[in-house]
């Protein structure tokens, strides 16, 4: 059926102008543009305003289509264009650190569009033993190699880079973060000896590797990359924090050598049951949330004895059971899952002196009766201070 049998204006012939031929077409995306409608309302009593050709006075336009050069910045958000114009950026010189003495020992440019970090000069800085370049255009790690003497922390969270390279001579780094970036392989850190907390967060890293000699690394934090396995940590066994969220992690193991692990961060990941923490007896703080689990079995938690923090929300389990022996536990979050049994909750926790906090919301023990819910926690658990996100009355 044609345009004109539908009761419309053919369309005007294209402009040859804009026409894209064959072999350009592949490579743009079109995207069609509704005619625009008309906010005016006409009363239901009122006669269609109308002439003798059926035109009511409206600007009927034919159907639109936007081409898009770039379509892959729909589907793909790494996508970038090389040619597209640069970011403005404020030329990263001397000037931005007048203020700051020669003998300072902390140096914080912080979303200040610097792209150079020779052209800031900080060999000037002799004491130098913090450095802060964070939400900057920073894509590769210049730095003097007299820095490596004296600097303690380093920070480039938010940045452009893509590659480690350039820390060779920091001998004295503590602290790194390179949070925020487009890395995809840990190397060229593992001869940072004296390193005890980095950061990856929010990265392109698939595989824990590289950090063999990292001994003295207290808290690492991998959350928000690509991994789908827990893997080469064995000789870091000073490590206190081990930060693993929002990745594709699938399996707890290999953690057996963590012996002084005090807390496992596991949300948002692949996880369908709780297991492989039986030598993480030193464990204060676990969190599972927002996994695949669907019960904590006898086993999981058994020599977990020291758990202070245990966060199961968002998963499957219908069942609380096996944490009565967890008597030093402060709070428990197990919100959104299948818990119906008030019985259930008072028979593991009815005992726990220390438990001052607990999530039971959108379960169906809260769900199946949410006026009495409150209640019933009270009177199962009197010694809790805090129901949900809610203190209790005293």
């Amino acid at each position: 059926m044609t345009e004109r049998d539908q009761g419309q204006d053919p369309a005007p012939p294209s402009n040859p102008h804009n026409e894209v031929d064959g072999s350009e077409e592949d490579k743009h995306a079109h995207i069609e543009l509704p005619p625009a409608e008309s906010t005016k309302q006409q009363s239901p009593s009122s006669a269609p305003l109308v002439n003798s050709n059926g035109w009511d006075g409206k600007l009927r336009m034919p159907p639109r289509n936007a081409v898009l050069s770039n379509p892959e910045v729909l589907s793909d958000p790494d996508y970038s264009d090389p040619d597209a114009p640069p970011v403005e950026q404020i030329e990263a010189d001397e000037d931005l650190l007048d203020d700051y003495p020669p003998d300072s020992e902390d140096v914080d440019l912080v979303h200040c569009r610097i792209s150079s970090i020779p052209a800031l000069r900080l060999e000037r800085f002799t004491k130098l033993k913090r450095l802060c370049l964070r939400q900057n255009a920073i894509t590769s790690i210049l730095l003097p190699e007299t820095l490596g003497e004296t600097l303690e922390e380093l920070d480039f969270y938010d940045n452009l880079i893509s590659h480690l390279k350039g820390l060779e001579d920091m001998k004295c780094l503590k602290s790194l973060d390179m949070s925020f970036n487009k890395i995809k392989h840990i190397k060229h850190v593992d001869h940072l000896h004296t390193l005890t907390e980095l950061y990856f967060v929010q990265n392109r890293i698939s595989k824990i590797e590289n950090l063999e000699g990292l001994s003295n690394l207290t808290m690492i934090e991998l959350a928000a990359n690509r991994l789908r396995e827990i893997e080469n940590l064995d000789t870091l066994t000073r490590l206190e924090e081990l930060w693993l969220g929002k990745n594709k992690i699938t399996e707890i193991r290999n953690l057996s050598p963590l012996r002084n692990l005090r807390l496992l961060d596991l949300k948002s990941n692949r996880l369908t049951s709780i297991g492989g923490l039986s030598d993480l007896t030193n464990l204060e703080e676990l969190y599972v949330s927002h996994n695949a689990i669907s019960s904590i079995p006898a086993d999981a938690l058994s020599n977990n004895k020291k758990l202070r923090v245990l966060d199961i929300s968002n998963n499957q389990i219908s069942h609380l059971e096996n944490i009565s022996h967890l008597t030093e536990l402060e709070e428990l979050w197990a919100s959104s899952n299948q818990l119906s049994d008030f019985r259930e909750v008072e028979n593991e926790l009815r005992d726990k002196e220390n438990l001052e906090t607990v999530y039971f919301e959108m379960n169906p023990l809260q769900l199946q009766g949410p006026a009495v819910y409150r209640n019933k926690v009270r009177l199962a658990l009197p010694q809790v201070k805090q129901i949900d996100a809610t203190y209790v009355k005293v």
